[in-house]
């Protein structure tokens, strides 16, 4: 009897064409069996808040300045050749020109294939995110070693 193939992928960017790289590997794995599972840590979480824009989140005053810079969801750069934030929306279009899944139509798939979601639980700690300032789907908040345990027995990717 064969084992349930297993990826789990590490969320550490918040860049939009990384991010797009995390969901089209989730979706794709999900779609062909896999049991998948994404790890949303530090940048990564900008990809699961549940506001989409520049947002104060956390109590203190580097906590709600880092989020504010962070940015959220829609402020997304490009890795590199961002444009002063210009790049993200003409990748956007284009994808779109060329009928690929954008940003959004991907984590909407993510979801759909039961993806499992989870936030770490020490970048969020030192950045002031909360459970609740996340999105629904957000399976479980965790630590390395229940992740690390979570992804025993499959493949591990970092981006």
């Amino acid at each position: 009897m064969s084992e349930k193939k297993k990826l789990s992928i590490v969320s550490f960017s918040g860049d939009f064409d990384k991010s797009i790289a995390v969901f089209t590997l989730a979706t794709g794995a999900a779609a062909v069996g896999y049991e998948t599972n994404i790890f949303f840590t530090f940048w990564g979480l900008n990809t699961v808040k549940l506001k989409k824009g520049r947002y104060p989140l956390g109590k203190g005053v580097l906590d709600r300045t880092f989020n504010v810079l962070m940015g959220g969801f829609r402020n997304l750069p490009l890795s590199r050749l961002n444009f002063f934030g210009a790049s993200p929306v003409l990748m956007t279009h284009m994808m779109k020109k060329n009928n690929v899944a954008t940003l959004p139509e991907l984590v909407d798939a993510a979801k759909a294939l039961n993806v499992n979601f989870y936030a770490c639980e020490m970048a969020m700690h030192i950045l002031g995110v909360k459970k609740d300032d996340l999105i629904p789907e957000i399976k479980e908040v965790l630590g390395v070693a229940k992740f690390l345990e979570n992804a025993d027995g499959g493949e591990v990717l970092f981006i």
